[in-house]
C-alpha cells in the first residue's frame, strides 16, 4: 500500500535518540499556532498549554512535538505566529537550550520541512520495541502527496466558510469515515513491522492497552482540553490537561489520566 511506503520512507530519514529507564519524553502534537485572529484554534487552549509545558519543563521532560506546530496553511508568516506566541517560543528555547527539544514537521507546516525532521524514533536500550513517531499525514494521500491542493482548498475554501461553522471534509480530524480509514493504515503498519507508532493529525487520542502497538497523542485543538502521551519509567501514559473548579469557586489547571501507564515491551 502506498501509506505504508510513505511512512517506511519517512522513518528511513528519522531522527534518532535513546529510550532507557531513565527516559522521560513527552508527545505533543496538532498545536495548529496561529497569528491571533479568530481562526487561530490553539487560543483557547493557549493557557491550558503553558501550564502543561511549565509542568515537564521543571520535571525534565523531553519535549517532541509531532507536527502541525504552527498552523502555515490558513497562515502564510512564521514571524507573526512567533511574535504573537512569544511565551511558546521561549520555552522552546529553554528546551533547546538543554537539548531536550525535538519538533517534526506534519502537513500544516510542510513549510518547514527543509528544517525540521519528517520522523523520530526513539531506539529502545532496554531490548524491547522501539518507539516510532511521525505527524501521521503519511498515512493520508490527500494531504501527503496532494498537499499543495489540500493547502490551497483550506487557505481559500475552508478558513472562510470555517467561520460559519463548515468543517473541512478533507480533515481526517473532521471527517469520521476518512479517521477510521487513516487509523487503520497505521494500526495495519505496526502489526506488519512489530513496532511501537506515534502519530497525531487525526486529532484523535489514543492507548490502546490491549497490546496494540499504534498510539495517538491526539491534539491541543480540543474544546475544552489538550492531551499528551509521557513515556517515562519504560512506561507510556496518556494524559490530558483542562481547567477545573474548586469548591470556592476558583479554577485551576489540573493533570489527568486518560489510559495507562503501560509497559513499553
Amino acid at each position: 500500500m502506498g501509506c505504508y511506503r510513505r511512512i517506511d520512507r519517512a522513518l528511513e530519514h528519522a531522527l534518532h535518540l535513546p529510550l532507557g529507564t531513565g527516559s522521560r519524553y513527552v508527545v505533543i502534537s496538532d498545536c495548529h499556532r496561529g497569528e491571533g485572529t479568530t481562526n487561530d484554534n490553539f487560543l483557547k487552549n493557549a493557557y491550558l498549554y503553558e501550564a502543561a509545558m511549565e509542568h515537564y519543563i521543571k520535571r525534565g521532560f523531553f519535549y517532541l512535538e509531532l507536527g502541525d506546530g504552527e498552523e502555515l496553511w490558513e497562515n502564510r508568516c512564521m514571524d507573526r505566529i512567533v511574535h504573537y506566541h512569544e511565551t511558546v517560543y521561549e520555552m522552546f528555547a529553554c528546551l533547546q537550550s538543554r537539548n531536550a527539544l525535538c519538533r517534526i514537521y506534519g502537513n500544516h507546516n510542510m513549510e518547514l520541512r527543509k528544517i525540521l525532521p519528517e520522523a523520530i524514533i526513539l531506539d529502545n536500550c532496554e531490548g524491547g520495541r522501539d518507539v516510532c513517531m511521525i505527524h501521521g499525514h503519511q498515512a493520508d494521500f490527500f494531504n501527503s502527496v496532494c498537499w499543495r491542493l489540500s493547502r490551497a482548498l483550506v487557505r481559500y475554501v475552508w478558513k472562510p466558510l470555517e467561520r460559519s461553522g463548515v468543517n473541512d471534509p478533507t480533515s481526517a480530524a473532521r471527517n469520521y469515515k476518512k479517521a477510521v480509514r487513516y487509523e487503520q493504515c497505521l494500526a495495519g503498519w505496526t502489526r506488519l513491522h512489530d513496532r511501537y507508532l506515534i502519530a497525531g493529525h487525526s486529532h484523535r487520542p489514543r492507548l490502546p492497552e490491549n497490546g496494540e502497538l499504534y498510539l495517538n497523542a491526539g491534539s491541543c485543538v480540543h474544546p475544552r482540553c489538550i492531551t499528551a502521551i509521557e513515556l517515562e519509567q519504560m512506561q507510556m501514559t496518556l494524559v490530558k490537561w483542562k481547567v477545573a473548579t474548586r469548591p470556592d469557586m476558583t479554577m485551576y489547571v489540573v493533570r489527568e489520566k486518560l489510559a495507562g501507564p503501560a509497559a513499553i515491551l
